[in-house]
């Protein structure tokens, strides 16, 4: 303030333009700085909405069953093959039997495994411990059971969410991986479909040399009827 001169107008328009650079400049840095930080922000949004997706498609898959067989079967196709025929007992029948089953299995075993990587990836210290040992045991042919992983993912999810902690009184049961559902069906179903549009064409078909054949009898038979003189022709 000790340097502003309004002694004349032309110091004055100087003293003006000054402080108007001044805060333009002081304007342009906080605009600068805003932008940054809410580039910042955003980006950090983003990512974490990511990994929260990632991690909620995780737990779903690794704990969406809650009955039947909870591990899972680290065991290939080839595997099951080579048991199979070693064993003495229905060597014959047992590929056929577990054909059905350990495409299934086949299916769950290749969905945890790549949510194992997802965890490792994007998870929490304790989730990619929790995930490489459930890999580990993969490798090893141990079957894995992965309700712990499935705690670990559900108290972060939640935690992330801010939504209430479960009470400590809730027992929760044992959660498994979710069990893949085949498209055979519609495979299935797809020719009996087919076959009965075949056999409607047939009958349709059937129906239409019926009519025809019933029309020209029955138009043969009405001109005949028609014609008075029709028997007087024939005898003459």
């Amino acid at each position: 303030m000790r340097n502003l001169d309004f002694s004349s107008w032309q110091s004055l328009l100087v003293t003006l333009i000054g402080l108007a650079v001044i805060t333009l400049i002081g304007v342009g840095l906080r605009l600068v700085m805003m932008i940054e930080v809410q580039r910042r922000r955003e980006r950090m949004n983003r990512q974490i909405n990511e990994r929260l997706r990632t991690l909620i498609s995780a737990y779903k898959t690794l704990g969406g069953s809650f009955t039947g067989d909870l591990a899972v079967d680290p065991r290939h196709r080839r595997d099951l093959r080579r048991s199979a025929v070693e064993s003495e007992a229905g060597a014959a029948e047992a590929p056929q039997d577990g054909a059905g089953g350990s495409d299934r299995a086949r299916r769950i075993r290749d969905a945890v495994e790549a949510v194992l990587s997802d965890i490792i990836l994007l998870g929490t210290d304790e989730q990619v411990r929790l995930a490489a040992r459930a890999a580990s045991e993969l490798i090893a042919g141990r079957p894995v059971h992965t309700h712990e992983l499935v705690v670990s993912l559900r108290d972060f999810i939640r935690d992330a969410l801010d939504l209430d902690p479960l009470p400590p009184d809730l027992t929760i049961p044992m959660q498994g991986p979710a069990r893949s559902t085949s498209s055979g069906g519609r495979g299935k179903g797809e020719p009996g479909k087919e076959a009965s549009q075949r056999g409607g064409g047939a009958s349709g078909a059937g129906m239409g040399m019926g009519m025809g054949m019933g029309g020209g009898m029955g138009l043969g038979a009405g001109d005949g009827a028609d014609d008075p003189l029709g028997s007087d022709h024939h005898h003459t």
